[in-house]
């Protein structure tokens, strides 16, 4: 059975070139954005981007994160999907996670189209007869047809997107990690990644969404964990949590 579960865990980002600047020990009380900076007397300043999270995620959840930038969202969300592992704590995970965060991760830009399908597929946890398989329902919904022959670097930025986008949404998942809805290339092809999108929403078994929007935070999920300076300061029905971000901001916590 997919799950999540985060117990006691921290994120901390060591800092190596602050020497000149004037950071102070502790001054989350002073930015209201970011994480914890820290600097202990003898040792490196650190941001602490996620601080003591116990929190599980089951069957059927469907997670927003909230709160504003630099709240520990993306970190979080960086964080379940293997890019960092905890500075602290103990994170367990059951299932096979998609994740569209940085959906350029493991591009080779030296390689073709159809060589980074394989790359990244098989980066994606798939074996190469699995991705060998996807190839083509990958070709054919990005659309870029011969260039899929010619090394990405050149391509353009536009073309990259929807070589990525048409990779990452390809795996299936048990657990979706969604940094906002992604748009790219024209019209026409964003109107496909939406309903793309909505399909791998609807056949996840765990979805964490970290989002600024609170319409689609109601949409989407049924939960949601309100995040500031790195701390979870609440986690329930997500219309609850909204209602408690939006008193938080306005008191100005």
């Amino acid at each position: 059975m997919p799950s999540i579960t985060l117990d006691n865990v921290s994120l901390n980002f060591p800092i190596y070139d602050s020497e000149s600047r004037s950071l102070t020990r502790s001054v989350s009380k002073v930015i209201p954005v970011g994480g914890v900076i820290q600097r202990e007397k003898g040792k490196k300043t650190s941001i602490l981007a996620l601080d003591s999270l116990t929190v599980s995620f089951d069957d059927g959840d469907r997670v927003a994160l909230i709160g504003h930038n630099g709240a520990g969202k993306t970190s979080l969300l960086k964080l379940l999907a293997g890019f960092y592992e905890p500075t602290s704590g103990t994170l367990t995970k059951e299932g096979r996670v998609s994740t569209l965060i940085n959906l350029m991760a493991g591009l080779d830009v030296n390689l073709n189209g159809y060589d980074n399908i394989l790359l990244c597929g098989m980066l994606y946890g798939l074996d190469k007869q699995e991705v060998i398989k996807r190839i083509d329902d990958i070709a054919q919904f990005s659309e870029l047809g011969a260039y899929l022959d010619m090394p990405v670097r050149l391509y353009s930025s536009g073309m990259v997107l929807r070589l990525a986008f048409s990779i990452c949404t390809s795996i299936d998942s048990e657990i979706l990690l969604l940094d906002e809805w992604i748009g790219a290339g024209d019209k026409a092809f964003i109107k496909k990644t939406q309903e793309r999108l909505s399909e791998m929403v609807f056949n996840s078994t765990i979805m964490v969404f970290a989002t600024h929007n609170p319409d689609a935070a109601r949409m989407l999920c049924n939960k949601a964990i309100y995040l500031e300076h790195g701390r979870l300061l609440k986690y329930g029905d997500v219309e609850e949590v909204l209602a408690f971000g939006h008193d938080a901001q306005m008191n100005g916590v």
